[in-house]
Order: C-alpha cells, then sequence, then structure tokens
C-alpha cells in the first residue's frame, strides 16, 4: 500500500473511532447525572479519565518500543474504547457507568504512542506535516459527525441514552474490521522510513531522547500553560448572556472546523519551512483571551474560533515535529513522555486561566501574552540549535 493511501486510511479509522467516543463524551455528564452522579462525582471521573489518558501513556509508550507490537497495542487499545462505549448505554449502574467511561480513556491512553508511531512512519514519504494534519482533519470530522448523532437519537427517543450510545457500535465495528485488514495488507510500516534513516542505526530502540526533544517539549509546556481551554471561554459567553446555552455545542463545532483547517494549512507550510510555522502557535493562544473575553459576541466568537485553529496545530503539527526529532526506535516513547508533558502543561494552564478569569480579566491577558512570548523565544532557540 502506498504511504499516502495508508495516512487516509488510518484517518477513516480514527474518523469512526472519534464517531464512537466523542459521540460519547458529548453526553457523559448528563448520563451519569441520571444515575444519580452529583456534580462532584461527574468532575472527578471525567478528569479521572482525561488524566488517565495521558499520563498512562507515559508507560504504553516505552513498552510499546520495548515489545516492538505497535499493532497489537494499537488493536487493543482502540477495542477497548469501542467496546466500553455500547456498553455503557446499557449499563443502569452508576459505579459501572463510572468505570466504563475511565476505562473509554484508558483505550486512548494504550493505543496513541504505538498508533502515532505507526504513522509516522508513512508520514517519513508524505512529509509529516500533511501527513499528520490530513489524518488530524479526518479525526475531527468524526468528532463533528458522533455528537450530531447521539443528539439526533436522543431527540427521536425522548431521551433515551441506550440506543443513542447503542448506535455507536456500528462505527465501533467498523473501527476494528479497518484496523485488522490495514494491519493485514501493511503488517510492517517501518519499512516507509527511509533508507538513510535506517542506515544511520536509529531503527534501534536503545538511548536517551534526543537534547532536541527536551528543548521542544519545553517549548510546548510553556505554550500551553498559558491556553485557554473552551470550557472557560463558553462560561463566560453563557455567565454574560452573550450565548445561549444550546448554542454553545454549535460554537464547538465551528471551533473543530478551524481546528481541521488550521491543521491542514500549518501541515503543509511545515513540510516547507519546518517548526518555524509553529511560531503561529504562541500567537493564536495569545490572541485567545483578547479576544474571547471582550464583550462583544462577535470578536468572542472569532476568539473561539482562533482557540479550534490553535487545537488543530497542538494536535497534529506538533505531533509530527516530534516523530522529526526522535528516531524510530525511541518514538513511542517521545510520545508518551510527550503526552504527559501537554496533559500536566493543559492541567496548570486551566488552572491559571481559570483563576486568573475570576480575579481580573486584564490581568489574565497581560500573563498569557507574556507566557506566549517566553514560548516564541524557547522556540527560536530551540529552531537556532536545529539549525
Amino acid at each position: 500500500m502506498r504511504p499516502w493511501r495508508f495516512v487516509v486510511w488510518f484517518g477513516t479509522i480514527s474518523l469512526l473511532a472519534d464517531f464512537v467516543y466523542e459521540g460519547a463524551r458529548s453526553i457523559t455528564g448528563p448520563l451519569l447525572a441520571s444515575l444519580g452522579a452529583s456534580a462532584l462525582v461527574v468532575g472527578v471521573v471525567t478528569g479521572a479519565g482525561e488524566a488517565a489518558a495521558l499520563v498512562l501513556r507515559l508507560v504504553s509508550g516505552p513498552l510499546a518500543d520495548r515489545t516492538g507490537r505497535f499493532w497489537g497495542w494499537t488493536i487493543a487499545g482502540y477495542a477497548l474504547t469501542v467496546v466500553s462505549v455500547p456498553v455503557l448505554g446499557l449499563t443502569g449502574v452508576l459505579w459501572a457507568a463510572c468505570s466504563l467511561v475511565i476505562a473509554e480513556r484508558v483505550g486512548k491512553a494504550v493505543r496513541s504512542p504505538a498508533k502515532d508511531t505507526l504513522l509516522s512512519y508513512a508520514t517519513a514519504v508524505t512529509g509529516r506535516g500533511r501527513g499528520f494534519a490530513v489524518h488530524q482533519a479526518l479525526d475531527q470530522t468524526g468528532a463533528l459527525i458522533g455528537p450530531l448523532t447521539v443528539a439526533g437519537v436522543l431527540a427521536l427517543t425522548g431521551g433515551d441514552y441506550a440506543p443513542a450510545l447503542g448506535v455507536l457500535a456500528v462505527p465501533g465495528v467498523a473501527v476494528l474490521a479497518l484496523l485488522v485488514r490495514l494491519r493485514h495488507r501493511v503488517p510492517r510500516p517501518a519499512v516507509y522510513e527511509s533508507a538513510a534513516a535506517a542506515a544511520s542505526g536509529t531503527e534501534t530502540g536503545s538511548g536517551r531522547l534526543p537534547a532536541a526533544f527536551w528543548r521542544y517539549a519545553a517549548f510546548t509546556a510553556v505554550t500551553t500553560s498559558g491556553f485557554a481551554t473552551y470550557g472557560v471561554l463558553s462560561f463566560h459567553l453563557v455567565a454574560h448572556g452573550m450565548l445561549a446555552t444550546a448554542w454553545v455545542p454549535v460554537l464547538y463545532a465551528g471551533a473543530m472546523a478551524m481546528d481541521a483547517l488550521a491543521a491542514l494549512a500549518t501541515g503543509w507550510a511545515y513540510d516547507r519551512i519546518g517548526p518555524r510555522v509553529l511560531a503561529v502557535l504562541p500567537l493564536l493562544a495569545a490572541a485567545v483571551p483578547v479576544l474571547a473575553f471582550g464583550g462583544s459576541l462577535t470578536v468572542a466568537v472569532i476568539g473561539s474560533l482562533v482557540w479550534g485553529a490553535a487545537m488543530g496545530i497542538q494536535e497534529s503539527t506538533l505531533q509530527a515535529t516530534v516523530a522529526d526529532l526522535v528516531p524510530p526506535g525511541r518514538r513511542a516513547t517521545a510520545y508518551g513522555v510527550f503526552a504527559g508533558v501537554i496533559g500536566a502543561a493543559t492541567l496548570a494552564g486551566g488552572a491559571l486561566v481559570g483563576g486568573l478569569y475570576g480575579y481580573s480579566v486584564p490581568v489574565l491577558v497581560v500573563v498569557v501574552v507574556a507566557i506566549q512570548a517566553a514560548a516564541l523565544a524557547l522556540l527560536s532557540g530551540t529552531c537556532a540549535r536545529r539549525g
């Protein structure tokens, strides 16, 4: 199979998987509440799930490198996700539902480092930026379809969660079928990697992660720690009476569309000018609070769309750069560590932005701009060292 076909097929698998788990995540809160969960329980369970999805990659990444079973880890992780979601609609017990919500996120932790490594092999030929960007664009298409499908089924069934989540079993079966077929067609995607990289000995799993990776991780940590969350943005819009609650998911869908477009644009640029294109990320992140926390609905909506564009870069081009910095034999480990860095920085950023928002929006803007300026300086140093 040609590398581009491999990327597109893998992107289609991600589209279907996002159809499943983003559809479920869009109603996790109300579902748990219907089983008797308090706001505290919902917050703890969803927070624990997100933490598991990121922190456990510190384990799954090195294990994938050590065993070399990238397909096995990928399939196991997807299987855990697509099985957990339909079963979630059948359980009527709170503790079981909470366990399934967390299990779905654990599935993401199990598969992600191995999946990104498999994808990185093909993008060595297609271009790192463009390959990861196309994959991200397909992925986000599923993130749009899933919640809309669940909303439609809920409307038709009068709010019955069982059929709304049960219908997600269909794309779930398709995920596993396509994965098995793709593994059969391309059992060793590492052959896509260039002969020059293989000849240099980078296929081995020994040695430490390169210093360039750690400098890049530092840049990522800083820029992410000054990145507002959509939760805070939507809270501002609703609390100030600027947007009705029913329109919040619609705005989120628009942000996800911007996510896909930004991923494609920066991915194409990355293959032409390299990591310098990532300078756009701190600039966008600095603009988000300036726009989103303004007094005008139009400007605030633009700020939310800018947030979506920044997310697209974070979820595609940032990942592509890791593949260029780390040799194949250590790449799954690097992706696991990188996810841990993003997770810790996201937690810090959410607390920082949320806390400063309650204190003073002007102070919040100044602090975020300062953080992103520091991130730009770190990126400049990283690019200079690579040059």
